[in-house]
């Protein structure tokens, strides 16, 4: 199946409204340079090499991902967690299921405030974001790591960060105007 044509591939994520560009095959890291290779036009990803996968850029795709892994410690346990003693539930929101079981859960980024980037935030969740210069990036569904597909797992609109989460992940961080008052509520 040609790219883009999948319900995963470039053309499917774009209608998303994200950001992406294209990752080597079989890999997860991007290449030098990989903020340049960002689009959202979708006569561009046609030129893409076939069988490659797809990066999708936070920073211009305006999301937070957070990356719950399965490795040493299990990243769902700790949301989890995190879920309940703030007293909410799991989001409903896009997430996509990775190569090695772990999960993708997509948000959108809040206006005026910083999130940034990291690696265990918690206890197997990795937070990739928008930042301050680049941001990160999330591997993207329809794209194959050690013969393993990332895949669609809720297949629900990107949802906001909740204020909740976002009060955890920028403690420390400068709010101005709106934005200081919004968290506040």
């Amino acid at each position: 199946m040609q790219a883009g044509l999948t319900p995963t591939g470039p053309a499917a994520l774009l209608a998303r409204g994200l950001a992406i560009f294209p990752l080597p095959a079989g890999a997860k890291a991007a290449p030098a340079g990989w903020p340049e290779l960002v689009t959202t036009d979708p006569a561009a990803v046609t030129a893409w090499p076939a069988g490659g996968n797809i990066g999708v850029a936070c920073r211009a795709s305006g999301i937070v991902g957070l990356d719950l892994d399965r490795k040493t410690t299990d990243g769902h346990d700790t949301f989890r967690a995190l879920c309940a003693g703030a007293r909410r539930p799991w989001p409903a929101t896009l997430t996509v299921t990775t190569a090695h079981g772990g999960s993708h859960l997509y948000f959108r980024a809040p206006t005026g405030i910083i999130v940034p980037s990291s690696i265990s935030r918690w206890p197997g969740v990795d937070v990739r974001a928008p930042g301050q210069r680049l941001g990160g990036y999330l591997v993207g569904p329809g794209s194959i790591v050690d013969g393993q597909p990332y895949t669609i797992a809720r297949d629900l609109p990107i949802e906001p960060l909740p204020r909740w989460l976002t009060a955890h992940l920028t403690r420390g961080r400068r709010r101005t105007g709106a934005a200081a008052a919004e968290m506040t509520t």
